[in-house]
């Protein structure tokens, strides 16, 4: 029904000129729903405005075919008989949407009288029905745009854009300031009129929720250019663009337990780079990111990726991980098939009781442990000869107890400094001065007298410090925590924390979160493995897993819907 194609959209009455949207190609079917998401200012409203046909003021170039009519290059008057009647858009809900001074149902009517030539009396009647449709009281008709909460002058908006039975409908921002039960109100009542009326529907939307109700397919706008197309439900599943990621990582509708930090940095200025735009804030960058602009590409089935990487990249890849234990002539399975990946920029937690294997796993992974069975692969590579650890730039890990990993003997400094001495990294006074900026950015003290002081005679809460600038100090592209926090009081546990997910924000290094505390996995995970009894029971976006209960029993008794589904 709807091709766009090689859209793009430059305002130029303004100097310089401001390019809003940038070769663009989507299709869209007959009954169809389609999402577009993205930071403000990324060109969505744009989007929406030149299919509607209300860009007057801008420069629009490319294909848009509504029903085998291409719109850029149709008469204006022509193609004022499909705005409304075959085209409609609900505009963010705003007062300035309607005049303050003339009747709800005068300007409710006005689209029906216009386009559909209805009498004056016929046009009440259908305001009166369009009214009622959308949940509100007829008599509306006489009240004005002033006197209706949020909620209602949001269904009025929705009733004028159907007024006369359009075959696609664009709904920008629909539930944009209003209250919780408005919003989920607003959700139903698309949702219901479109499965009742029919129409195909693009929403534009912030609300990730509402999204995820409301669209089959998704579309992730930034800078203007398209960087992420796919079914809507794997896209919020499983992203595979650093951007997209980073706007599901920010809702708090997904994650209500979690700290939410946001996409580190600011989109570009129109025009501002000549490579992938979002390079200046992507964890996986490169020279060549910076230099070349990445085009959108088939990642897989219905899945496209504007990203010279393929997408996000896995840094750590586990797979069908055993390990058996023997006491005497009792055997205990600590690892029976375990498989996990970890993916570049994200914090994944691993969680599970007491004794389900989290630390047997961990130590598989860094190599303290070897596996009876299975592999693991780090950055593509099998990991051997402590090489992942070994070298700036790999693998590191934080142990529970920072006391038995720390020699007591060492001062402060030389056990921060000590992997890059066996690294061989630089001269000692480079290395003095990245282990004294590692402890820094831990809020640790850099004055002589800390530097020099023994780690016996440090707090549990200082020692696990140290121990995680010791780990950070070699830029590791993966960490792995086992149980950093389990000997800490709450207090402290909070400071270590918020910490360690400062680090990771700002570097963008990858975080295996190892924890039996749901609480805390909950805070600051993206995704989840649950492990019990050596195996893996549940696995997913945090917000499958988690949900929005706080029931942490639920996580051990109940898969998430995803998995749950993966096993019917």
């Amino acid at each position: 029904m709807l091709d766009v194609e090689n859209l793009s959209i430059v305002y130029d009455r303004v100097r310089p000129p401001v390019p809003a949207v940038t070769g663009v190609t989507f299709h869209l079917s007959a009954g169809d729903r389609m999402g577009l998401i993205g930071e403000s200012g990324c060109g969505k409203t744009s989007l929406g405005l030149s299919i509607m046909g209300l860009l007057g003021d801008a420069a629009v170039s490319g294909s848009i075919r509504f029903q085998g009519h291409e719109l850029t290059s149709m008469k204006a008057s022509r193609r004022r008989l499909l705005q409304w009647r075959e085209i409609a858009m609900v505009f963010q809900n705003r007062l300035e949407a309607f005049n303050p001074v003339i009747p709800l149902g005068e300007q409710l009517s006005e689209p029906l009288r216009t386009h559909l030539r209805l009498s004056a009396r016929a046009a009440r009647e259908r305001v009166a029905e369009l009214l009622t449709l959308t949940g509100l009281d007829p008599d509306w008709q006489t009240g004005y745009a002033h006197q209706l909460s949020g909620g209602m002058r949001q269904r009025a908006l929705i009733a004028m854009a159907l007024a006369c039975k359009p075959t696609l409908l664009i709904v920008d921002e629909p539930t944009t300031s209003l209250d919780p039960e408005s919003r989920e109100a607003i959700v139903q009542l698309l949702d219901s009129l479109q499965q009742q009326m029919g129409f195909a529907m693009i929403l534009i939307s912030h609300n990730l929720p509402a999204i995820r109700r409301l669209s089959r397919q998704l579309f992730t706008l930034y800078a203007g250019r398209m960087v992420e197309t796919g079914m809507t439900a794997d896209v919020l599943r499983n992203p595979q663009h650093p951007y997209t990621r980073g706007l599901i990582n920010a809702s708090a509708d997904f994650f209500p337990y979690k700290d939410l930090w946001g996409i580190a940095g600011a989109p570009p200025r129109p025009g501002e780079t000549i490579g992938c735009p979002f390079q200046p804030r992507c964890c996986q960058s490169s020279e060549a990111c910076a230099q070349k602009r990445p085009e959108l590409v088939h990642v897989g089935v219905q899945r496209q990726v504007a990203c010279h990487k393929g997408g996000i990249q896995t840094v750590l890849q586990a797979m069908d991980l055993r390990k058996t234990y023997r006491l005497g002539s009792k055997r205990i399975d600590a690892l029976q098939g375990v498989s996990l990946t970890v993916r570049r920029g994200e914090v994944v937690a691993l969680v599970g009781a007491s004794g389900s294997g989290k630390s047997t796993l961990a130590h598989i992974l860094v190599q303290v442990l070897v596996p009876d069975g299975g592999e693991v692969k780090f950055l593509g590579q099998p990991v051997s000869d402590h090489a992942a650890t070994a070298r700036m730039g790999g693998m590191q890990m934080v142990f529970q107890d920072p006391g038995e990993a720390i020699s007591h003997r060492l001062t402060v400094i030389d056990a921060v400094r000590e992997p890059l001495d066996i690294m061989g990294w630089e001269d000692r006074r480079t290395r003095d001065e990245k282990a004294v900026a590692a402890l820094s950015a831990m809020q640790l003290s850099t004055t002589p007298d800390f530097l020099h002081r023994t780690c016996h005679a440090l707090s549990g809460g200082q020692r696990q410090r140290v121990a995680i600038a010791r780990a950070l100090v070699s830029d590791p592209q993966l960490l792995v925590a086992d149980e950093i926090t389990a000997m800490l009081d709450p207090s402290t546990q909070a400071v270590i924390l918020r910490e360690l997910k400062g680090r990771q924000n700002e570097r963008g290094f990858s975080l295996l979160f190892i924890s039996h505390d749901i609480a805390l996995a909950r805070k600051i995970a993206d995704r989840v493995y649950v492990l019990d009894n050596g195996r893996l029971v549940d696995q997913g976006a945090a917000f499958e897993v988690f949900g929005q209960s706080n029931d942490e029993n639920r996580v051990w008794r109940e898969p998430s819907a995803f998995q749950a589904g993966k096993r019917s």
